[in-house]
């Protein structure tokens, strides 16, 4: 089997250099520092909204929390942006996600002055979606790539309980009713594929999974991100530093895959 046409650099690059935090960045709705604080506490609870930005002299140079505006000015309770507050809103996407590991909000700049917002709520749009679910695609891609690699004449078989090889030949059955020209290893799901590589400590070590424990967690947070991307289900809620790291590994499982192909 030739090595794959789509690598972990073609997605990354795809990403960077075509689609940027304006993708998912909100404007950022401002009021003038004179304004009175309990009447903007009012409007933004009223549209839920944790931050606003404030204007002075037209621009907005800083922001202020709902939980603060208890009286006063705006003016009074202003947080002056620092330099990790900010990104341009040119930046690579995937660089603006890794970003808000640990930060529930960037502040965009737009045309050199602050008239953005990205909250973690935005990472649940398309683009970021759309750049996960093609980092756990390849994944799955690259361990039926080693599969096929190294286990010729479906010996991979005996690693498989009857209960999954019986799962795999009925789909099989049904996807060759649709005149589809597959085999039965096109049919094993991501689980089928993961304890397959595991069980293989040669290959597991291969591409850097020191353990069959820590695999295990990694390929089935994997597939289960997987299926909360394909299934529209939230995946950033009291759970994001983990979906960072997860496509962080991703990243580097696939490279090294990538790697054990070019030895092959």
């Amino acid at each position: 089997m030739k090595c794959l046409k789509s690598s972990s650099q073609d997605l990354r690059e795809l990403f960077d250099r075509n689609i940027s935090v304006r993708y998912i960045a909100e404007y950022l709705t401002s009021f003038d520092g004179e304004a009175s604080a309990s009447q903007i506490h009012e409007f933004m609870a009223a549209r839920d909204y944790d931050v606003v930005g404030v204007r002075r002299q037209g621009q907005v140079v800083g922001y202020v929390n709902r939980k603060d505006l208890t009286d006063g000015l705006l003016a009074d309770h202003t947080i002056g942006f620092s330099e990790s507050d900010l990104i341009d809103e040119a930046d690579p996407l995937v660089e603006v996600f890794v970003s808000m590991r640990h930060s529930p909000r960037l502040f965009v700049r737009m045309l050199g002055q602050v008239g953005g917002i990205v909250t973690r709520g935005d990472l649940q749009k398309a683009p970021v979606r759309m750049w996960l679910f093609g980092l756990t695609t390849l994944v799955e891609m690259q361990l039926l790539r080693i599969i096929r690699d190294n286990y010729p004449n479906e010996c991979w078989r005996k690693c498989l309980s009857e209960k999954r090889l019986n799962a795999a030949e009925q789909v099989l059955a049904e996807r060759r009713q649709r005149n589809e020209a597959i085999d039965v290893v096109d049919c094993l799901q991501f689980c089928d594929k993961r304890d397959i590589i595991l069980k293989n400590t040669e290959l597991r070590k291969a591409i850097g999974i020191e353990s069959a424990k820590a695999g295990d967690r990694l390929l089935s947070d994997l597939e289960r991100l997987r299926n909360s991307l394909a299934h529209a289900q939230d995946i950033v809620a009291d759970n994001l530093p983990r979906v960072v790291d997860l496509a962080e590994q991703a990243e580097l499982l696939l490279l090294r895959c990538e790697q054990l192909c070019a030895e092959k």
